[in-house]
């Protein structure tokens, strides 16, 4: 990721975009429990300001602390680069579980449907 600019815009694509599933799912799909989308949405909505709200933090030690500024940059660049992959791990973790509750709430024979033509 370039920037908390863009992870904030790559968070906020991705959970319009699920949640525009859940509604078209909830208005045009015939026997989706509506009830377990609109919690799914709920669910996203957290989510997504969790995961907004933890991208922005701080290195926890200053350049005094290294014997010269090479040092100090190599800890720092390692010490972000950290944060992100968990903060990005933590957060497919999230979303394969809005998945996985989105396609609960979907009937038996769309799943059946879905599958059959995913292995097509």
């Amino acid at each position: 990721m370039a920037n908390k600019r863009d992870l904030k815009k790559m968070v906020n694509y991705v959970c319009a975009d699920i949640a525009t599933e859940c509604l078209i799912a909830s208005e045009y799909v015939k026997g989706v429990d509506a009830a377990k989308m609109d919690a799914v949405i709920a669910k996203l909505a957290d989510i997504q300001t969790l995961a907004l709200s933890n991208i922005a933090f701080s290195f926890d030690a200053v350049r005094s602390d290294f014997a010269n500024p090479k040092d100090y940059n190599k800890a720092k660049s390692a010490y972000f680069h950290r944060a992100y992959q968990s903060l990005k791990q933590k957060f497919h973790e999230k979303v394969n579980e809005v998945v996985k509750d989105m396609n609960q709430a979907l009937p038996e024979e769309v799943k059946a449907a879905n599958i059959k033509e995913a292995n097509a």
